[in-house]
């Protein structure tokens, strides 16, 4: 098989020939905005009888889409075409929430119209408190979070209609705005505490930490400094174009799955340890090398490739330069550190001096293994006093928005058809049964 491509025509990609067995097929070249071409070969199996193969889908298109863009090579990252760094810096997750939805950034009555949308959202039917005693106390949050939104659907039987534009948006304002209470009851349920309702005169991270950490027998104020820095992390975590969790999203949406199932879903495939447990990966690393004086012994292991130590939170599998969300998580999880006082902890100060290391060390820096966005938020959350349970339950509140613009994308997409990824089958061949 030999593929070659023909002179461009004026202004269009050169489509690309692939010669099967002697058999020349022409295939058309799409090229979007910014970002390399593709090659359609969505014609390729009735033209040749064959499929392509490309585990883990890492060389190919599973759609077009307009709210996400990655450059790993740059290390730059675009919601709508604003770079990450930018949307940290000048504007809060719910205007984030609304560019990646509506393509565009709100307008100040826009904004203010959306925030009332959501903040009106943000309770959750009353029956599901009871809901959650059918789980065991010990149960994992992301668990309850799995089961919880998937029971969505039950309680909300107005909004699960996907051919209806009016009922997709109404279950894209309600999983925003009930996601953060729900992750609230998880984790107060895991801890024995009564559930907080939402307070309607709260930002939305304010919101979240006060149903998290408030308790009905004193008054709980919100520390601005944490508040803001959870908001950023909210914003870094939004989306991350077609990852694991939101292929997953997109796979059980174009089925016809309702919104509820979808998001479920996503979150399910966020549990896993290769995806959104990489904070947690990280922390549970630091946990190990225990104290500051085994640091350099630690990243001597990490510089062996026959000792079988990994050093996690380091590197990233899209970038392959510095990870731009690291660059505005360090900058927050130190003025974390210092709000908190947690730089005394043990733990925090293996991380630090971990990073300083990471970040001087001519190895490091010649292989380009520069701490990640996982490093800096597992150690952000961990002095902001949530378990580390809660880190991928976080991170699944931040991705919903995500999750959410890329599924209503996919069902208001005329291209779309059913997810149904082909095999290259190495088993037995047709065979008959024995004869008695």
């Amino acid at each position: 098989m030999n593929v070659h491509d023909n002179k461009p025509a004026a202004n269009a990609p050169a489509p690309a020939t692939i010669t099967v067995d002697g058999k020349q097929v022409t295939l058309p070249v799409r090229s979007g905005s910014i970002g390399p071409n593709v090659i359609d070969v969505g014609a390729l199996y009735k033209e040749t009888g064959n499929f392509t193969y490309d585990p883990g889908f890492t060389s190919t298109a599973n759609c077009s889409s307009s709210i996400t863009y990655i450059d790993g090579d740059k290390g730059e990252l675009l919601y709508r075409g604003y770079p990450i760094d930018q949307l940290a810096d000048n504007t809060n997750f719910l205007a984030v929430c609304y560019l990646l939805l509506h393509g565009e950034l709100p307008n100040n009555a826009e904004f203010i119209n959306f925030r009332k949308t959501i903040t009106n959202h943000t309770m959750v039917h009353e029956q599901m408190t009871r809901f959650f005693t059918g789980y065991r106390r010990d149960a994992h949050p992301m668990a309850v979070m799995v089961g919880t939104v998937g029971a969505l659907s039950s309680f909300y039987h107005d909004s699960t209609d996907i051919n209806d534009p009016r009922q997709r948006e109404i279950a894209s304002h309600r999983m925003i705005a009930k996601m953060p209470t729900i992750a609230a009851m998880a984790y107060k349920y895991s801890m024995g505490h009564p559930f907080i309702y939402p307070r309607n005169d709260l930002d939305y991270t304010s919101n979240f930490l006060q149903m998290c950490f408030a308790v009905p027998c004193e008054p709980y104020v919100v520390n601005p400094i944490l508040s803001r820095a959870l908001d950023r992390i909210f914003i870094l975590h939004a989306d991350h174009e077609q990852n694991a969790s939101t292929s997953t999203v997109r796979l059980a949406g174009s089925s016809g799955a309702n919104p509820f199932a979808c998001i479920s879903a996503g979150i399910a495939c966020l549990w896993g340890p290769a995806h959104g447990g990489a904070n947690e990966a990280a922390l549970n690393m630091l946990k190990e090398i225990g104290t500051v004086d085994k640091v350099p012994e630690y990243v001597k292991k990490a510089k062996d490739k026959t000792s079988g130590f990994r050093l996690m939170g380091f590197g990233h599998r899209v970038y392959k330069n510095y990870d731009p969300r690291a660059k505005v998580m360090q900058k927050t999880c130190h003025e974390v550190l210092e709000a908190t006082g947690a730089k005394d902890d043990p733990l925090l100060k293996v991380a630090i001096e971990l990073e300083r290391i990471a970040l001087q060390d001519d190895y490091f820096i010649e292989k380009k293994l520069y701490p990640n966005i996982d490093f800096y938020s597992g150690i952000t959350l961990r002095a902001m006093g949530f378990p580390v349970e809660m880190f991928t339950v976080l991170f699944a509140v931040a991705r919903t928005v995500g999750w959410i613009a890329q599924w209503k994308e996919m069902i208001e997409d005329p291209e779309q058809r059913i997810g149904r990824p082909r095999q290259l089958y190495i088993g037995k061949p047709r065979r008959d049964f024995p004869a008695a």
